[in-house]
């Protein structure tokens, strides 16, 4: 299939991509942000495996992905395999980096990676300039936490390099022909759902007696998993990387503001100036080509 079954088509085509984009936004931390509330009653990694089982299960019943990748040929089937693996180790650095830090600072963090390659693959005064802001910034905000948190930040820094990688993959699989992004993004949870069990499945085990978490769980899934990364896709379908790239200089700020809304984590003089920094940043910045 070269295109969305027919009730995601119209939505997709007659809505603008930035609007798909700013939900994204918005749930790619909320969800995350009720995951922290989450981690009182399950294990950290248990609420990744939690995440993850659950928005396969879903993309399982409404897009029947072993579909999608059948349709792939042999590249295609190792982009997916690929994609899945991110998604499930980044989930698990992402959390694990959560339980430990601010949700702004791991937000701000995850962005240092893609304006560094950006800086490396086009070397120019604007790009000199946004890794300046970039660097800066996570140095403001990893300063505050480094004393107290070096765990959690080596696991955020984990989490900035595979957040770099699944944009990488994802454009490739939102611009593919053989199939639609979303049925490619639902093979490639099923893959993450293998790839974290091993990591996660044990610690979730308590949560089979427990029906709140499992029902927290599947709320986690469905707004972290489900609800953006199909935004992502729709997003990405229509956008131009570069476009995108510029877009996601709102999310540390998202992610701030999500944090002090919903987790009370009123930040710093020095983490603000460092979140705005790295929106600098990612805002100067401009991919090669």
């Amino acid at each position: 299939m070269n295109a969305l079954d027919p009730p995601a088509a119209a939505p997709a085509v007659t809505v603008p991509p930035h609007v798909w984009f700013v939900v994204s936004a918005f749930f790619h931390y909320l969800g995350p942000a009720f995951a922290v509330l989450l981690f009182a009653r399950v294990d950290v990694l248990g609420v990744a495996w939690l995440r993850i089982v659950a928005a396969a299960l879903i993309f399982a019943a409404w897009r029947r992905p072993w579909r999608a990748y059948r349709a792939q040929d042999d590249a295609g089937r190792r982009l997916l395999l690929a994609w899945g693996a991110v998604l499930a180790l980044m989930n698990a650095c992402f959390y694990t980096a959560i339980d430990r830090l601010p949700l702004g600072t791991v937000a701000a963090v995850e962005f240092l990676p893609v304006i560094v390659l950006a800086a490396l693959g086009a070397r120019t005064g604007r790009n000199a300039a946004a890794l300046g802001c970039a660097v800066a910034g996570v140095y403001l905000l990893t300063g505050v936490q480094f004393a107290s948190a070096p765990v959690g930040l080596a696991f955020a820094f984990a989490n900035a390099a595979l957040f770099a990688t699944y944009i990488v993959l994802a454009d490739r699989v939102a611009k593919r022909d053989a199939v639609s992004g979303i049925d490619g993004l639902a093979a490639a949870m099923l893959v993450a759902a293998v790839v974290i069990t091993p990591i996660g499945a044990v610690a979730a085990l308590p949560t089979l007696g427990d029906p709140v978490a499992l029902l927290a769980g599947l709320g986690v899934g469905v707004s972290s998993s489900v609800i953006p990364y199909v935004c992502d896709q729709l997003a990405l379908a229509r956008l131009a990387r570069a476009t995108y790239a510029l877009l996601v200089a709102l999310l540390p700020a998202v992610a701030t503001v999500i944090g002090i809304v919903v987790l009370a984590q009123l930040p710093t003089v020095a983490e603000l100036t460092g979140v705005a920094l790295v929106i600098a940043g990612v805002g100067l910045h401009r991919a090669p080509g």
